[in-house]
């Protein structure tokens, strides 16, 4: 297992030694290759997901403890990959495990607290893990992609660009305390968040959801922080004024963000709260 112990040697965008193109190679040799292997390491990632024993699940283990009490750390190692297996993105699937067991077993808690049956719970997971993090990660993943090869690149004339995995894996980073702040934090008053209007509970719900949305901001922010050929990484934390904003407006109209998601959770599972 490797555990980062010390910042490795920064990359720069600057270095003659392109982190995508070779001097001398030429460019369109050099793009065929990196399609082709973009191309195999996907198949071999995805491979990899049905073979549970070549996978480094205490590596995992501690990248998950880490993005809570030390995220930075999480993408020193993310560096290192790069300059020892030449990709940013992952290539074991042992965290996107965990993060799915994680999420079947956080969602079976919160339709059991909801009072969902068997099949509404069911439901539930599906729509947790198939849409909301796997859907909605892509299209996330998808957006930050775009923004960064077409307007944070410092020199748009090289041909370094940013892997679309790696902006997945980054999602999937900042993803998963978002959802366990969520998911944890909010379990032992879920009932409660989901049926009064009080003002103390619309407060502390929407103050649980603006922890979570705006560690998920800062997370992304330091992902994409990690890449050397980026330039005013600073803008991808512009969202948290909208966030702040939103969170005050929130309180002050009594806009409670926990009811409102209970109540589309149940919606899509066809679940009927009983008073």
């Amino acid at each position: 297992m490797y555990v980062p112990m010390s910042p490795p040697p920064v990359i720069t965008a600057n270095n003659n030694t392109s982190t995508s193109l070779n001097v001398g190679e030429h460019p369109s040799s050099h793009t065929i290759f990196d399609r082709y292997s973009a191309a195999a390491k996907r198949y071999k990632y995805l491979r990899r997901l049905l073979k549970f024993r070549q996978m480094d699940f205490e590596f995992a283990i501690w990248q998950v403890i880490h993005l809570f009490i030390a995220p930075q750390k999480v993408f020193r190692a993310f560096q290192y990959r790069k300059q020892t297996k030449n990709q940013w993105a992952r290539d074991d699937p042992a965290f996107l495990v965990l993060l799915m067991i994680f999420l079947v077993v956080s969602s079976i808690i919160i339709g059991l607290v909801l009072g969902m049956g068997f099949f509404g719970i069911i439901k539930l997971v599906l729509w947790v893990v198939l849409v909301d993090c796997v859907l909605v990660g892509l299209l996330i993943s998808t957006i930050y992609w775009y923004i960064a090869n077409r307007y944070l690149i410092a020199n748009p004339k090289s041909n370094i660009d940013v892997e679309w995995a790696y902006c997945f894996d980054v999602h999937l980073n900042a993803v998963l305390p978002l959802l366990t702040i969520l998911h944890v934090g909010q379990l032992p008053f879920l009932n409660s968040f989901a049926v009064t209007t009080s003002f103390l509970y619309c407060f502390i719900g929407n103050t649980v959801w603006a922890i979570a949305v705006g560690y998920y901001i800062y997370i992304l922010f330091l992902g994409f922080s990690a890449l050397p050929f980026l330039r005013n990484v600073h803008v991808l934390l512009y969202p948290l004024t909208g966030l702040f904003l939103t969170y005050i407006l929130s309180i002050m109209v009594r806009w409670n963000f926990t009811q409102m998601i209970v109540t589309f959770y149940e919606y899509r599972v066809g679940h009927k709260r009983i008073p």
